[in-house]
């Protein structure tokens, strides 16, 4: 395969902060929006069940914070992978969807943050922002099926099948 494909360009590093060729940084840091969003609904289900569930609405919206720092991180890092890939290709048509998706999900993370914080009542789970994490984190999802068929489907910063046969030796 020559270097010039658009395949082969969509497996190698735009640039050295992107992550070593075949192990890209922007799946790592997906896991931190991920986690922590998913943390969060577990407290607000906790908090649901609790007869004092301050603690996990605390903990709820931190965890939303802290899922808001790194869906910043992984969007940059994401956003470079993205600029390797053909304009006109189905990986980048795909990775676009992917992109609008993360957005919105963040975007939805922010009003969800928002609505717990402008709760009056710091002694009641929302109900609102239990709705905005489930939604959120369904469409989530579907972005990640979007982010898997990119790496696994199309190859994109995905290490060629020859250097891959190193590990089958």
């Amino acid at each position: 395969m020559s270097q010039n494909t658009p395949q082969q360009r969509a497996k190698q590093p735009r640039s050295a902060i992107a992550g070593p060729y075949g192990h890209p940084f922007h799946p790592i840091l997906v896991t931190i929006p991920i986690g922590t969003w998913v943390a969060s609904l577990v407290f607000d289900i906790i908090g649901l069940a609790s007869p004092d569930p301050e603690p996990y609405i605390r903990g709820a919206w931190i965890l939303i914070v802290i899922g808001l720092i790194g869906a910043v991180l992984a969007a940059i890092w994401g956003f470079i992978d993205y600029l390797q890939l053909g304009r006109t290709t189905q990986a980048r048509r795909t990775a676009t969807i992917h992109m609008a998706i993360n957005l919105g999900v963040t975007a939805l993370f922010v009003i969800n943050l928002l609505v717990r914080l402008s709760a009056d009542d710091d002694d009641e789970v929302s109900i609102w922002g239990v709705v905005l994490t489930i939604v959120g984190l369904a469409a989530l999802g579907v972005s990640g099926w979007l982010g898997g068929k990119l790496a696994y489907r199309y190859g994109v910063r995905v290490a060629d099948e020859r250097t891959q046969m190193e590990g089958f030796r």
